[in-house]
């Protein structure tokens, strides 16, 4: 089987020749640039004055290329928006340097002039005639929102105001998408998968709205999560009014790319903390149920496309109302969390729903175990849940900075030796 066949057989829960495998195709299952270059330094694949290309720079997201795609063996490749997180695209490539030291290629409108403390202040657009919209502190890892939340006046809060990102898709953007995947799909036999903006509801990342230069409406993480409870009303109207925004781009999205996509990621919100969910089932299955149905609906009455979701963190009570909201995958099968044991949701959910992800966690096992201790568990977790089809190997989220080489290397070995390759 080729990549596509494969991804293809396991999207239909049936058993392909093995498991297959993911870095890089989604915002929540890549892989940090710095251990980007640390993978090609180690196995030889380090050109002379290599630097790595920032593809998601707002988590600091390595390009995954094709010499990394083949020495891990991903079948999936992944088309991103054409704007990143700090909505500016990735283009104008210009040298910069990690604070750990890696070298890296930034988009032309990434600053990367440190303010008087150290930081690494970043502008919506590029636009540093406004505050900025986020900062990497001195000595970090990754970029941190800044919270531009304007007084709040009940009386004169519009739903409106928290629309502003979701607006009709660009031609630009349909032309940048049908370039890429006509690209992925005649050059190589890989799966795609594809983020479109706009399909997630509530995604706490993207409520601060980094990419805004001066964002409007309830911005603050701390009110969003407060106004769940006490504006639900002003919540679900920015739901509805986005839903009808993102089923109009999701059908334009289809007539530019068709069938050649097998996968959409359609929300990256988080529901759960590492003990419970952040929310009760009542209140996903009132304020978020709905309007991720109507977009699943839609997709799957008229594409062939499988839906993504990702949430971190104790969701199982929740993950019923993702099956019955049509999601066919879950990310990243947080198994370190409270009630997210493999077994148990291979057994009682895995004939349902994808799981995409829980090989590895991410957390403790991966930075801080032995070499010993990551293949014993890489090899349980695939162990569990490849029975009967419907897993993708991934890490539980994104492959980190700080993780051992030779972790890496035990990972890797332990997924090739579960398939005797």
């Amino acid at each position: 089987m080729n990549s596509r066949e494969r991804i293809a057989k396991l999207l239909n829960h049936q058993v392909p020749d093995r498991v297959p495998i993911d870095f890089g195709a989604t915002p929540t299952s890549g892989i940090m640039a710095s251990m980007v270059y640390r993978i090609k330094q180690h196995y030889g694949l380090l050109e002379k004055d290599e630097r790595i290309k920032l593809t998601e720079p707002y988590q600091v997201l390595g390009e995954v290329d094709e010499k990394v795609r083949s020495l891990l063996g991903t079948d999936v490749i992944g088309i991103s928006p054409l704007k990143n997180m700090f909505g500016f695209k990735n283009e104008g490539w210009k040298p910069w340097t990690l604070f750990d030291g890696t070298p890296v290629w930034v988009p032309e409108l990434f600053n990367t002039a440190p303010d008087e403390n150290g930081k690494i202040p970043m502008y919506a657009e590029g636009d540093k005639s406004f505050p900025p919209s986020a900062a990497m502190p001195k000595g970090g890892f990754y970029f941190d929102s800044i919270m531009r939340q304007k007084p709040i006046d009940d009386d004169k809060l519009n739903y409106e105001d928290n629309l502003e990102e979701f607006s009709a898709i660009s031609a630009e953007e349909l032309e940048y998408f049908s370039k890429e995947v006509n690209h992925y799909y005649e050059n190589t036999d890989s799966a795609i998968a594809i983020t479109v903006g706009g399909t997630a509801f509530g995604d706490i990342a993207l409520v601060p709205a980094p990419f805004l230069k001066e964002p409007k409406g309830i911005r603050d993480v701390t009110e969003w999560y407060m106004s769940i409870a006490l504006r639900a009303d002003y919540i679900m109207k920015v739901f509805e009014a986005q839903a009808e925004i993102a089923i109009e781009n999701l059908k334009a999205t289809y007539k530019a790319v068709g069938d050649k996509v097998q996968i959409v990621f359609m929300s990256g919100t988080d529901f759960g903390s590492q003990n419970a969910p952040m929310i009760s089932e009542a209140t996903y299955r009132q304020m978020f149920f709905p309007y991720q149905k109507k977009l699943n609906d839609w997709v799957h009455k008229n594409t062939p496309w499988k839906t993504f979701i990702h949430s971190c963190g104790s969701i199982e009570s929740l993950i019923e109302g993702f099956i019955e909201a049509g999601f066919d995958i879950l990310n990243p099968v947080q198994c370190s969390a409270a009630n997210m044991q493999a077994d148990m949701l291979k057994s009682k959910y895995g004939d349902r729903i994808i799981f995409w992800g829980g090989g590895v966690d991410t957390q403790k096992t991966l930075p801080f175990g032995t070499a010993e201790q990551v293949k014993a568990e890489v090899t349980e977790q695939i162990r569990i849940f490849k029975k009967g089809g419907g897993y993708v190997f991934n890490t539980i989220h994104n492959l980190q900075a700080d993780v051992p080489i030779e972790n890496v290397e035990a990972m890797l070995e332990a997924y090739r030796q579960e398939h005797n390759y």
